[in-house]
């Protein structure tokens, strides 16, 4: 297979294939949201790759590479396992070279970017999205076995194959530097595979001795955090409590960061939707991560700096999502519009300092805990957890409920989590307090109900408090 370039006219580039519109992407400046003195700040809109993202990149690269070792063939199957936007960049490449694909697919991915997976003809694998490193039904175990079952499969391995960074050296870094005609002084970039960050540094730091700062979830392991989920797609390090051993991405140089900006959930979606009503950039969530670091380093950096932030994706595969007010309500990242009593108005004051049990600890440690718990506690959340001193819990991390009057017929030395009942249900605290009454609909009046904000559990209500308002 022969891979054509672009030929230039007057009237713009015209291309033998889709899949010579991929790089050379628009630098666009930020001109509303940037601290007052700040630096400039520079945008690369990687979301007008054709297949929508930064990834498109890799993917195009991967496979070139792999026909050219021999090691995808004329007829075969490309396999990989994958958020959402390094299986649009393959499927795209596999419809236009000729490819069967299939993708294995996180449950917590978008409604939109499954569709886009399924356009372009390839199969979708679904599996659980939070699930340990060693679970069968983990994404990169699965997308291995169905390779090994599959005759004349390739799996790409975003997170292993070199041809992920080494793109961005040859590609995203040069164009950055020459755009910016050297004076760039920082690169903000998120870190999901790591390829475009390790990539695009690595150039522009031997180049122009640009600083590197990775923008990151603040739960994210790669920053330091302690690897709790997070609802940013397609950026960070997610670390389940179960998994025995915490690999990352081969493919990322973490020499190359000079230092991480952690961006809590609620900063990166409200970023996200400030770029589209104030700057008319409709983008996904790591690009919120990446412009949320990107301002604070231009407030730090001051004016004779020059920050450029890559942004990975388009806001169109997450419309059901980041700009779907009623999600971000219920999730406690927005306020219910109207003068009606939010569910933090029925609560009354509080402080964040959820009083919880870890899965793993056994009925005698609860039960002496239970000295240190609030007045009238009667069921604890159960957590997934790492860190017991933790004040607020990623909603997902509360796994179940166990009740104080059940602990005195419990064996002392299981572990709570094998008794856990159901996991409670979860109010924004900004939403509209009757109408989130109606939503969670009946059970017990005194049993807990969570109250997020901005994704996490801070302190508990009960259906029964609801129900004044």
């Amino acid at each position: 297979m022969r891979h054509y370039r672009a030929v230039l006219t007057e009237g713009g580039p015209v291309h033998d294939s889709v899949l010579d519109a991929v790089g050379a992407t628009a630098l666009v400046r930020l001109r509303r949201i940037v601290p007052e003195g700040g630096a400039p700040v520079w945008v690369k809109t990687e979301w007008t790759n054709p297949g929508g993202s930064v990834k498109d990149r890799a993917a195009l690269n991967m496979v070139l590479e792999a026909e050219r070792s021999g090691a995808l063939t004329p007829g075969a199957t490309i396999v990989e396992g994958t958020s959402g936007n390094t299986g649009i960049g393959l499927a795209m490449v596999a419809a236009a070279r000729g490819y069967r694909a299939v993708f294995v697919v996180p449950d917590r991915t978008t409604t939109e970017k499954v569709a886009l997976l399924r356009a372009y003809g390839a199969e979708v694998v679904p599996t659980p999205g939070l699930v340990p490193r060693e679970d069968p039904r983990h994404v990169q175990l699965l997308a291995a076995r169905i390779v090994a079952e599959t005759p004349g499969a390739w799996l790409a391995d975003q997170y292993g194959n070199p041809a992920n960074p080494d793109v961005h050296e040859r590609t995203t870094g040069p164009e950055i530097w020459a755009q910016t005609g050297g004076r760039v002084t920082h690169l903000v970039a998120g870190a999901g595979t790591g390829g475009t960050i390790s990539g695009t540094g690595r150039y522009l730091q031997r180049t122009g001795g640009v600083t590197v700062v990775a923008a990151d979830p603040e739960s994210s392991r790669y920053g330091g955090g302690d690897g709790s989920p997070y609802f940013v797609e397609a950026v960070g390090h997610y670390l389940h409590p179960h998994t025995e051993t915490d690999t990352w991405p081969a493919v990322f140089d973490t020499s190359v960061p000079d230092r991480f900006e952690r961006i809590g959930d609620g900063e990166s979606l409200r970023t996200v939707r400030r770029l589209a009503r104030e700057e008319g950039l409709l983008v996904g969530g790591s690009a919120g991560t990446a412009v949320a670091a990107a301002l604070r380093v231009s407030a730090e950096a001051g004016p004779d700096a020059l920050v450029v932030a890559v942004l990975p994706d388009s806001g169109r595969i997450y419309l059901s999502k980041y700009f779907d007010d009623g999600w971000l309500t219920t999730l406690g990242f927005l306020d219910s519009p109207g003068d009606a009593r939010r569910v933090r108005d029925v609560v009354g004051a509080y402080r964040p300092g959820l009083f919880v049990t870890p899965s793993t600890s056994t009925v005698a440690c609860l039960r002496t805990a239970l000295a240190g718990a609030p007045a009238g506690t009667a069921v604890i959340p159960v957590v997934a957890a790492r860190h017991t001193d933790a004040t607020t819990w990623s909603a997902p991390d509360v796994i179940g409920t166990v009740a104080v009057t059940d602990l005195d017929a419990l064996d002392p030395s299981a572990e709570v989590g094998a008794h856990a009942g159901p996991p409670p249900p979860a109010v924004g605290h900004g939403e509209d307090a009757a109408a989130a009454r109606t939503r969670i609909g009946d059970g017990p009046a005194g049993a807990p109900v969570l109250m997020l904000v901005d994704g996490r559990a801070t302190t508990t209500t009960t259906r029964a408090a609801l129900d004044q308002a």
